[in-house]
């Protein structure tokens, strides 16, 4: 696994739109007040050719564009990392335009964004043998205080990112608009994971060690059995350590998780898992269909493993989030109800 280099002070801050782009209220806003914010704490920006672009489909632009730009800037010397501007819903389009041969002959460089864009930071582990950062696009650092979890998020592009735990409450509804563009997490919620150990939830999990990768599973179900899935051979490299799998879901119900998970296992993606770490799903939070929830919709298909689960995790599209350093080696404990994340020896290799 390749690590890139740390942002030093004054380094270059990369923005890139391979998903959406930044053109109307609140993202506009949310995007200028991010800027001014690394600005003054002394980084350079540089703004991709499709940051400011909406001439796409569930794109910034076309998929063309979008792969010409993010292979463009992640080869490029004049930035040191790139962030991307948003998440969306067809950047698995753009894959097609990315020279992953480029890539991977490339110095590895950080790349940071979440949601749609699992379709470059699980790639980049699987297919470039590189880690990234599964995290908050560019937007969420223009609010007006910083929730710990953005401050997580910059110590994990400087270096300054051991350890990582979850966070005391979480986000139902965003006071984020127009008219509040910058308005800070709406933290009314309080956070409680659920343990599991195959189907059967415990007290008490066991800590596990293991390379850990994955993202948002609307992605991901697209992923598999494509020429972009190379998870056999990533699976058959790193065996002997075995695989933490985070995984967290947008707009999937809770059919359409247990869907998901079961095209990924049947193809073969969990056999050396070590652990499984479950975000807050978005729409199936809560939800309930015909006997099944946001729990025995995972728990149905990967309890068969054997392993410990963790759900409802500070992962995924309900913030505040941790940012994962996808593609090292981690230590992952609960204490007290909290989750935490050890990076193991910078990350082993």
């Amino acid at each position: 696994m390749r690590y890139p280099e740390y942002l030093k002070e004054e380094g270059v801050i990369g923005l890139v739109a391979p998903s959406f782009g930044c053109t109307f209220e609140p993202y506009k806003s949310c995007l200028d007040a991010a800027i001014k914010r690394f600005e003054g704490m002394g980084y350079k920006i540089v703004e991709g050719p499709n940051c400011r672009r909406d001439d796409g489909i569930g794109i910034s632009s076309t998929p063309e564009n979008c792969g010409k730009e993010l292979t463009d800037y992640y080869c490029s010397g004049d930035n040191d990392v790139l962030i991307s501007c948003g998440g969306g819903e067809l950047m698995c389009e753009t894959l097609d335009y990315v020279d992953f041969e480029a890539v991977k002959q490339a110095k590895p460089k950080w790349y940071m964004g979440y949601s749609d864009n699992t379709n470059f930071t699980f790639l980049l582990n699987t297919i470039c043998d590189t880690a990234s950062i599964y995290g908050p696009c560019i937007g969420a650092f223009g609010m007006h205080e910083l929730h710990p979890a953005l401050n997580d998020a910059i110590k994990a592009l400087t270096g300054a990112l051991n350890t990582v735990s979850g966070y005391d409450r979480f986000e139902l509804e965003s006071l984020k608009d127009e008219e509040h563009p910058l308005a800070p997490y709406n933290l009314t919620e309080e956070k409680e994971l659920r343990l599991f150990m195959g189907e059967n939830e415990m007290n008490r999990l066991p800590g596990f060690t293991g390379r850990i990768t994955g993202g948002c599973l609307d992605c991901l179900a697209n992923l598999v059995g494509t020429k972009y899935d190379n998870v056999d051979a990533f699976n058959e490299k790193y065996k002997d350590e075995g695989i933490v799998w985070f995984l967290e879901a947008c707009d999937l119900n809770v059919m359409s998780i247990r869907r998901a998970l079961w095209n990924l296992d049947r193809a073969g993606w969990f056999k050396y898992a070590k652990g499984f770490i479950i975000g807050r799903p978005l729409a199936a939070y809560k939800q309930e269909l015909m006997g099944l929830d946001q729990y025995n919709a995972v728990t149905g298909i990967l309890g068969k493993y054997n392993v410990p689960i963790i759900m409802d995790a500070d992962v995924g599209h309900l913030p505040p989030a941790m940012p994962i350093i996808s593609g090292a080696m981690v230590d992952v404990t609960v204490e007290g109800g909290n989750l935490s994340l050890s990076y193991v020896g910078r990350f082993s290799k």
